[in-house]
């Protein structure tokens, strides 16, 4: 048997299902679930998702991607909710069906007991004739020619679409409320990803007492004692207003030593980078963070000014990674149109 033919021959039925599906895709359709979405965030009702199976598991997935996306929705199992988990669906709320042949006996039995109006019912239905589809206000064609799997049976083409279907949806909602990155951050705060699109320069940089700072008559000896009395990794040269005029890292130290014989008593504007590279409190701390590390030389200090060129403070490579951002290993996030 040629496996590497059967694995593309999977993703070429799978590719082609969703091209398929895409093409009966319909104005109305998404005219109709946006109302229902309008509707949702006037009441403050949920987006409830319901499949058993393979489907009750792409439900769940879809669930937790409308949550993230800030429309509360939650994954309801047909038979719990026939034993008592009826009691989370209100009428305020829209419920998504999920069956391959839309006649799902667990959740035929349930469409009796559900409080939910017919044109607040979706379907992603492989059978856009059937018990389920005939309940429902708007159903969204899920079918497909096979499944993927050699025998016929199970479910991979039908759910793989299924889900892109319902990712598809997921997306049309992002657009119409104009969800921006810093909204979608409110809903990760945790790890990398929450970090990226949250933390700002001022949450994590040294203030300005904290770091060594010293005047532009001062010697190079000086910022040596400064910076031992202050061990953050810099020190920036300011004039009498705080404006910044230079700043001094550690490797500025060897290098000073190295091409000045009596290096200790240089003046420090002969030898201070005049032209660092600089953020604002606002930016993001990724920002800052790519701004160290995409550069033919990396950097891990970086000065923190305000538009009048006046030192705030600094941010340092060290405490972003303690942070738990990754070197070399950042998230891709591409800002919005």
């Amino acid at each position: 048997m040629d496996y590497l033919k059967t694995a593309k021959n999977v993703l070429t039925l799978e590719a082609n299902a969703l091209i398929d599906a895409s093409n009966k895709l319909t104005e109305d359709q998404i005219n109709h679930f946006l109302e229902i979405i309008e509707f949702l965030r006037s009441v403050g009702g949920n987006l409830i998702f319901c499949g058993v199976g393979k489907s009750g598991v792409i439900a769940t997935k879809l669930a937790t991607t409308f949550s993230s996306l800030g429309l509360p929705s939650f994954f309801l199992h047909p038979v719990e909710a026939l034993h008592g988990d009826l009691g989370r669906v209100t009428k305020s709320d829209a419920i998504v069906f999920l069956s391959k042949s839309g006649t799902t006996s667990e959740i035929i039995n349930l469409l009796p007991f559900i409080n939910i109006k017919e044109n607040m019912r979706l379907g992603l239905l492989g059978n856009t004739d059937s018990t389920i589809a005939r309940e429902c206000g708007i159903v969204f064609d899920c079918s497909v020619e096979q499944e993927a799997c050699i025998n016929d049976q199970a479910p991979t083409t039908s759910s793989t679409l299924a889900l892109a279907m319902g990712d598809a949806l997921a997306v049309v909602y992002e657009s119409f409320v104009g969800l921006s990155k810093e909204g979608f951050a409110q809903n990760h705060p945790g790890g990398l990803l929450g970090k990226s699109l949250r933390l700002r320069v001022k949450d994590l940089m040294w203030k300005l007492k904290d770091c060594p700072t010293v005047a532009p008559d001062a010697l190079f000896k000086d910022v040596i004692l400064e910076m031992t009395k202050k061990p953050v990794g810099g020190c920036a040269v300011v004039d009498k207003n705080n404006k910044m005029l230079g700043i001094f890292v550690e490797g500025d130290i060897r290098r000073t030593f190295v091409e000045n014989e009596n290096g200790v008593t240089v003046a420090v504007t002969d030898v201070m980078n005049a032209d660092p590279v600089n953020v604002g409190t606002d930016e993001l701390a990724f920002d800052a963070l790519k701004l160290m590390e995409q550069r033919k030389n990396a950097i891990d200090i970086l000065p923190v000014i305000d538009e009048g060129r006046n030192f705030l403070g600094f941010i340092r490579l060290h405490d972003l990674l303690k942070e738990g951002f990754v070197s070399g290993q950042l998230p891709r996030l591409e800002p919005q149109e």
